[in-house]
């Protein structure tokens, strides 16, 4: 794997989710045409972002995730975050051809917003499955998690409780901090605030109410729990070797 799919498939290799770093990630990353979810054509600039395909039909992870809320949540909300991220980049092409920064705040905070609302929808998606459930089989992946955590039921009892915990709307997210080389768990309220910059997320639930609320109404805690039964952690290691090995 290269570079350019590493960025494309762990969130811009770096955690694209601070306020600050957002902006600037993000349009290093587009410029190299490197980014989740965006068409683009060599020798070219960046074109505009995408709705990914999901893998698995709406109804698929019944009867964890119900089929309505599945469908409501990547076509309509997914399909916004998309929509805003790209009419903020025109925004900010058209202040720098008129020289008009007087909205580049407003739309820098735009990016971020729906930067990180499409990134993590486009792991969000990847990370589950029909067939997900259980623990890790990967045996670099249980390591590390129990190295960081004690143990998988220690970990699982650590992101069920901070997913559910999260204040308003944001998520939660397991990620791995090169730095230490260790797994962390946090919480991205709003998902582009209090988020370590340079983490790598692997395996993010989307607390918003839009994700649960047909099926669980106020219940987010059940919600986390039946999400636990369709986490594909195939997808997980994968993430988490392809960043050791770009980033380690």
């Amino acid at each position: 794997m290269n570079r350019r799919d590493y960025l494309r498939s762990t969130l811009g290799g770096f955690a694209l989710l601070g306020t600050y770093g957002m902006s600037q990630s993000l349009a290093e990353a587009a410029s190299a045409g490197s980014v989740a979810g965006m068409t683009t054509s060599l020798g070219a600039g960046p074109e505009q972002y995408r709705l990914p395909q999901l893998a698995y039909s709406y109804d698929a992870l019944e009867p964890h995730i119900d089929a309505q809320t599945m469908e409501l949540h990547h076509s309509i909300h997914h399909q916004g975050y998309v929509n805003g991220l790209n009419n903020a980049l025109e925004k900010l092409a058209e202040a720098r051809d008129r020289n008009d920064f007087a909205l580049v705040k407003h739309w820098s905070k735009e990016i971020g917003f729906h930067g990180a609302g499409h990134f993590l929808h486009e792991i969000f998606w990847d990370v589950m499955s029909p067939d997900g459930g259980g623990e890790p089989g990967d045996a670099d992946l249980r390591r590390a998690i129990n190295a960081s955590f004690g143990n998988f039921e220690k970990f699982k009892a650590h992101y069920i409780a901070a997913s559910g915990a999260v204040e308003a709307s944001g998520w939660g997210i397991l990620a791995w901090e090169p730095f230490g080389d260790r797994l962390v768990v946090f919480q991205a309220e709003k998902h582009q605030n209090l988020s370590p910059m340079v983490t790598v997320p692997l395996l993010p639930i989307d607390v918003w109410e839009h994700a649960y609320y047909l099926r669980y109404q106020n219940r987010r805690g059940d919600y986390v729990r039946a999400f636990m039964n369709v986490v594909d952690w195939d997808a997980v290691a994968r993430r988490y070797h392809e960043a050791r090995r770009m980033l380690g």
